[in-house]
């Protein structure tokens, strides 16, 4: 079998490292063509030396640092040139670990490539998810998620004939779900940061806190399997170890459990259809005892229903609703801002926002734009203060 060749957008984050750690676990079924990030590129120079690809994507710190490193056999691309990395021909399989909407034009690349795309970035899918699925289907390439919710609606609907009447996204609550709403206008960037079961990046982990991730994995899962958003259910589940559902009209319900490590969705992906041993410990079922279930409150966490909105009016909604939300969330990080002004704002710019349909690519980034500037005009009286 010759090895599967892989490029990793963002290799030195989490989702690019873990994926590391599924190449080491599998010798031979993986050639690394290429990596990129953006600053660490110590991290990225000791990769460059183990896994030896031909194509390396950095930032402008990063390429002056190659200029002098003696390291030969590889094409240096500055960072801005992923889209170009994620076409390569000698590329099967391309992960896309960068967050943000810069893993747009990559993405767009990627499948208009025909390549196999592993995603583990919302922001492309839930800012022009019609654009590139269109894209997808048109050039014959394949989106295997990487993202644990979306990986288990995949793997729960593989070999059905039958459409689902409904999927259930879980979610473990983030870290604010025992936090009385009282307490909301006191947290910091560093109460926050404290998710209970996932180890992610500061960004997501602010949505997590807000339920605004989880309303990101609507809009994205709507897109993923064609599905409307009132076929989509979030359900609260603390343990973390159901990671998605499905139901079907004669009222079965297909679940996917785990243990809560991304390698286990990330092999997934990469060795699809096989299943093979990921090194990762079992699931005890008797020793966790029981799995809780409840629903989200809306009330307390009200971005999970503007999302559930964006997705239903659709167009450059969705878009404009990511665009705000990082500006806000870099804003609170920043500790500009208090932590409920990250909704108040993007619930702002989303009512001011006239919805175009059925955008083109051109309209999709002007309404990215226009949302930036909005969210900053709206915070600039709270910066001053």
């Amino acid at each position: 079998m010759k090895p599967c060749r892989i490029a990793i957008l963002g290799s030195t984050g989490s989702i690019g490292l873990n994926t590391l750690k599924v190449v080491d676990q599998n010798p031979g079924r993986f050639r690394v063509v290429a990596l990129t990030a953006y600053n660490n590129f110590e991290l990225l120079e000791g990769q460059i030396k183990k896994y030896k690809p031909s194509h390396v994507a950095v930032g402008p710190e990063g390429l002056d640092h190659f200029k002098s490193s003696g390291i030969k056999g590889v094409k240096f691309y500055p960072v801005v040139d992923c889209a170009e990395i994620a076409s390569l021909k000698e590329v099967d399989t391309v992960v896309l670990a960068m967050s943000g909407t810069g893993a747009l034009m990559p993405f767009l690349a990627a499948v208009r490539a025909g390549k196999t795309v592993a995603p583990a970035n919302k922001e492309a899918l839930v800012i022009a998810g019609d654009l590139i699925m269109k894209e997808a289907r048109k050039h014959q390439a394949r989106i295997i998620p990487i993202d644990s919710e979306q990986s288990a609606i995949f793997q729960c609907l593989e070999g059905q004939r039958s459409k689902p009447v409904s999927v259930h996204l879980t979610a473990s609550g983030g870290p604010l779900r025992e936090v009385p709403s009282k307490d909301f206008k006191r947290m910091t960037p560093r109460d926050i940061l404290r998710h209970p079961r996932w180890k992610m990046g500061p960004k997501i982990t602010v949505d997590s806190a807000t339920l605004m991730n989880k309303g990101f994995e609507v809009i994205e899962a709507k897109h993923l399997f064609n599905l409307g958003c009132d076929q989509i259910k979030v359900l609260v589940h603390p343990e973390a170890i159901i990671h998605s559902m499905v139901e079907f009209a004669d009222g079965s319900l297909l679940a996917q459990l785990g243990v809560t490590d991304m390698r286990l969705p990330i092999q997934y992906a990469l060795t699809y259809p096989d299943r093979l041993p990921t090194g990762l410990k079992d699931l005890d079922l008797a020793q966790l005892g029981s799995l809780n279930f409840e629903k989200p409150d809306l009330k307390r966490f009200p971005s999970l229903e503007l999302a559930f909105e964006a997705g239903r009016l659709a167009g450059t909604m969705p878009a404009v609703l990511n665009a705000a939300d990082e500006e806000v969330v870099e804003a609170f990080l920043k500790g500009k801002i208090g932590f409920l002004s990250i909704y108040k704002v993007v619930e702002k710019v989303f009512l001011r926002h006239r919805i175009v349909k059925n955008p083109s690519l051109k309209e999709i980034l002007e309404a990215d734009q226009w949302a930036r500037e909005e969210a900053k005009k709206i915070m600039e009286p709270r910066l001053r203060c």
